[in-house]
């Protein structure tokens, strides 16, 4: 029986998901979560519960202290844990991508300098340190301009700027979102670049070698003009010409290529303007939230039994062409709140009426309460 070790965050929406793809291929599971090293004990759980994903250095001799035997794979179901998992594979001796590719495609910074010096389309930009406490924006960058939290995802601390008042407030946003979100905020500092016209798109794929293997392609119909980028609709398959989506395909390939990306699950961003694809991000890790879902019927199983049987080394469905599927249009929208806004109904879910509808799959509202 092949044994999978799932890194799992507790903050995390797909977490169920992959536990459910495991069990589907009959995997023995070892599960490593995040939770806090006080309470854990507390609570009867194990260390192996508690391991600090964002001290990977630490983490990893927690996790080989509480294995037996070896798994034959470790998977990161979040960013949080896509350093400790490469750090794993190496002590373990298992494929996959090494530790260096994650650094550098989470740091915003270091993705920025990668895709300026490859000569790929990259924006002017500038590492912003902590500290100046009256920051003014730097040459040659004019404003409009988009301020980042260094390792943040899901759009969180990034807002657009468009004068000298909104950037100083924009600076002080994003610090503040950082420090509560990373502890290395400190020696982070910021990332200021400047902004991007023009549409966006997401492409969900998986590395098979070094290759690229399009799982689909995203348009984001809505215009995402800030100041802040909450998550979206999502709408595939795309209606962009086959041109443009091989030019897109072809840019996120390269990127993975230069960032030393080799294996498993990619989710990249990018924005397209008439100079070309724009990315914004790459993960080495698959789609955010529960967008997942609505590829099963393209996949003809669940996307998250598709990246462990690929992390397995188990057969692959052989409809793999490198273009994203054509297939009958789905959507997905995925909310994330303004950072000052609280839900005046903590707890509300959707009607479960709702999800018998033809067509309509699956609706779902997550408000955490006290957020």
């Amino acid at each position: 029986m092949k044994r999978v070790l799932l890194l799992l965050p507790t903050t995390s929406y797909r977490n169920q998901d992959f536990l459910d793809a495991a069990k589907n291929l009959g995997a023995d599971i070892i599960t490593a979560a995040d939770y806090c090293h006080q309470l854990a004990p507390l609570w009867g759980m194990s260390p192996i519960q508690a391991v600090p994903f964002d001290q990977p250095e630490v983490a990893v001799k927690q996790v080989l202290a509480a294995l037996g035997s070896p798994p034959d794979a470790v998977l990161a179901v979040d960013d949080s844990g896509l350093e400790l998992a490469a750090l794993l594979r190496v002590q373990l001796h298992l494929p996959g991508n090494l530790p260096a590719a994650m650094r550098v495609t989470r740091d915003k910074l270091a993705f920025r300098r990668l895709l300026q010096d490859a000569g790929l389309n990259c924006p002017d930009f500038y590492h912003l340190d902590n500290i100046s406490r009256s920051p003014t924006l730097q040459a040659p960058l004019q404003f409009p301009v988009v301020v980042k939290a260094r390792q943040l995802s899901a759009s969180r601390g990034v807002i657009r700027a468009d004068t000298p008042q909104a950037f100083k407030q924009a600076v002080q946003s994003v610090q503040r979102i950082q420090r509560k979100a990373d502890r290395d905020a400190a020696q982070l500092g910021l990332v200021v670049e400047s902004f991007i016209p023009g549409r966006e798109y997401a492409l969900e794929g998986l590395l098979v070698e070094g290759r690229l293997r399009v799982l689909a392609l995203f348009d984001k119909p809505d215009p995402l003009d800030g100041p802040y980028f909450e998550e979206t609709l999502y709408i595939t398959p795309s209606r962009l010409p086959q041109d443009r989506q091989d030019e897109i395909s072809q840019t996120v390939q390269r990127a993975c290529a230069l960032a030393g990306l080799m294996s498993g699950p990619i989710h990249a961003e990018m924005r397209l303007n008439e100079q070309g694809v724009w990315l914004l991000e790459i993960a080495a890790r698959s789609i955010g939230g529960l967008c997942g879902r609505m590829l099963r019927h393209a996949l003809g199983m669940s996307l998250e039994e598709l990246i462990l049987r690929h992390a397995l080394n188990l057969p692959l469905p052989q409809t793999f062409s490198g273009r994203a599927p054509s297939r009958r249009r789905t959507a997905h929208r995925r909310y994330r709140r303004h950072p000052d806004h609280r839900p005046a109904r903590p707890g509300h879910s959707a009607a479960a009426g709702r999800r018998k509808l033809p067509g309509f799959y699956l609706r779902s509202r997550n408000i955490r309460r006290h957020s």
